[in-house]
């Protein structure tokens, strides 16, 4: 059950981070949702391989805030690179030359 919790949290934190940071037009609406979840759910079972139990407050704060990382993260990178081939093949397109 509580590994729902943590999914649905790790979603929320996705979908915050997906209309706070700055790089939603560079990526679909739901992949960084969908990483917030993937993060959450492996911090959980990552962490209570490793001994914490699950009704402790430590295990809730490391994934939740661990997934707020990894979301804030990977919106940053992928902002960063899509901008640049976005850049790139408008450059080669401006040129003329044929794209493959």
């Amino acid at each position: 059950m509580e590994l729902l919790f943590v999914v649905l949290g790790g979603a929320i934190i996705g979908l915050a981070g997906r209309y706070l940071l700055p790089n939603r037009h560079t990526h679909g609406s739901v992949l960084i949702p969908a990483i917030g979840v993937a993060a959450a759910s492996i911090l959980w079972v990552a962490l209570t391989w490793a001994g914490l139990k699950w009704d402790g407050g430590w295990i809730w704060w490391i994934t939740l805030l661990g997934t707020a990382l990894v979301v804030a993260v990977a919106d940053i990178v992928i902002g960063r690179v899509r901008s640049t081939a976005d850049d790139r093949m408008l450059h080669t397109l401006a040129r003329g030359a044929v794209v493959r």
